[in-house]
């Protein structure tokens, strides 16, 4: 255990991992010394987790490699506060019904991440709200609200900004939010044996409000580790694109547009990433940067690094799929492709309009093209299809072509009955979906 723990704590290192570890050294030897119980928790804010979450279950799932068992929380109380850390303004207050939805997808997808058949390591889920739900306001103040000074939680700096901040300010119900998750830590101490949490750089004086109440309340001594907040070498948020935010559950973010998420990956921010969010050895990581680093042209990174991330949240079949439909839009075939890569497509893929039979009669396909947006005009098309550059499903089309759009986009040359993919030159491309 000790030889495993060492090397969990010099991985984090090399990786960049730690931001912040209490007990100057007592963690390392506490960890050293046998397996421990290691908690996240993880608020259901909205019906997804998005990939601003991977950095910490990662993290759980590096300890149970190294013999540790994760504990992963969902807030189900918690969620129906909201964390004021380093929120710029109040969050909105969602109904117990929906936060007590949102608790079952979330505690879905984080189980994709631990392993639950592990022996003394096997993983945990849990939900706060079994535990704070049913105590009372004044056992509440009285067990664990007598053990805050105001004059503290004042001082953190989560709620310093919020309170500097003109016209922001902070309602009582996000103040105590501090003392919710404090308690959390104290009460999976007491059931779980509890002694390390995890969390984000923003989670300090929370993880530390947690471990004062734990040795209070139980009089344990237990430890915290924070993971660095993720930020781009450009300074745009990660995790966020021009069509919104990339989200682990796949309803919400196809397999295909998380993994162009990854390859599109800025050279400046790959190799942190590489460290950040795979199991790859860090000797590998280097190796795979001293090698992009002697190439000229397209560096090998992104693609590693969208392979391996695609593979831990969408699996093979996932990762199967990114990367056929990357090969089929790239070669402009679309033989290879099943009925649901179109479906992702669609989803988020690329731009796709439906198509009313009702629609087709009578209209030029120029103009049908410029009204979905592949060109400003219909000379624009006309100049294309002069070329032999637009393709419908893979065929080209010229202007000697019938270009009756009702017989262009007939339901029996679909694929699947159904959908209709055009290229105009190489780069743009439309799905159509006969409805």
């Amino acid at each position: 255990m000790a030889g495993n723990t060492l090397e969990l704590i010099a991985d984090l290192q090399a990786r960049g991992l730690i931001a912040q570890m209490t007990g100057d050294g007592a963690l390392e030897e506490h960890l050293s010394s046998g397996s421990r119980s290691v908690y996240c928790g993880f608020d259901p804010t909205a019906d997804s987790l998005h990939i601003g979450s991977l950095v910490p279950l990662l993290a759980l799932r590096r300890f149970q490699l190294a013999g540790h068992k994760p504990i992963a929380l969902v807030g189900g109380a918690t969620g129906l506060i909201g964390d004021p850390s380093f929120k710029a303004q109040e969050r909105k207050l969602n109904t117990p019904d929906i936060v007590g939805s949102w608790v079952g997808r979330i505690r879905s997808q984080v189980s994709r991440f631990i392993d639950f058949d592990a022996g003394d390591c096997s993983a945990e889920v849990v939900n706060n709200l079994d535990w704070i739900g049913g105590m009372d306001l004044l056992s509440f103040l009285r067990d664990v609200g007598k053990h805050f000074s105001v004059n503290n939680m004042v001082n953190k700096e989560s709620v310093k900004q919020r309170l500097d901040r003109d016209g922001a300010g902070i309602s009582y119900t996000e103040f105590t939010y501090m003392l919710l998750q404090s308690y959390d830590f104290a009460e999976l101490n007491r059931r779980y044996a509890c002694t390390i949490q995890l969390g984000g750089s923003d989670q300090w004086g929370n993880i530390t409000g947690g471990i004062d109440l734990t040795r209070r309340l139980n009089g344990n001594q237990v430890f915290g580790m924070t993971l660095p907040l993720v930020t781009k070498a450009d300074g745009a948020k990660f995790g966020k694109t021009e069509t919104g935010t990339i989200w682990l559950d796949a309803a919400k973010t196809s397999p295909y547009a998380f993994y162009q998420f990854w390859i599109n990956t800025a050279d400046a921010d790959v190799y942190k990433f590489l460290r950040y969010f795979t199991f790859l050895p860090i000797a590998d990581i280097e190796a795979i940067e001293h090698e992009d680093a002697e190439t000229q042209g397209r560096k090998s990174a992104q693609g590693i690094l969208a392979r391996e991330v695609t593979l831990l949240v969408h699996g093979e079949e996932g990762l199967k799929a990114a990367e056929r439909i990357t090969q089929a839009l790239f070669s402009g075939g679309v033989d290879a492709l099943t009925e649901n890569d179109l479906e992702q497509l669609k989803q988020d893929g690329m731009p796709a309009s439906d198509l009313l039979g009702a629609e087709l009669a009578g209209k030029p396909l120029t103009s049908l093209l410029a009204e979905c947006g592949m060109a400003k005009a219909g000379r624009e098309v006309k100049d294309a299809l002069g070329r032999s550059a637009v393709y419908v499903n893979g065929d080209a089309k010229s202007e000697d072509d019938n270009l009756k759009p009702e017989e262009c986009f007939a339901r029996e040359r679909a694929l699947f009955g159904r959908f209709f993919m055009v290229r105009m030159g190489k780069k743009k491309h439309h799905l159509f979906e006969l409805v």
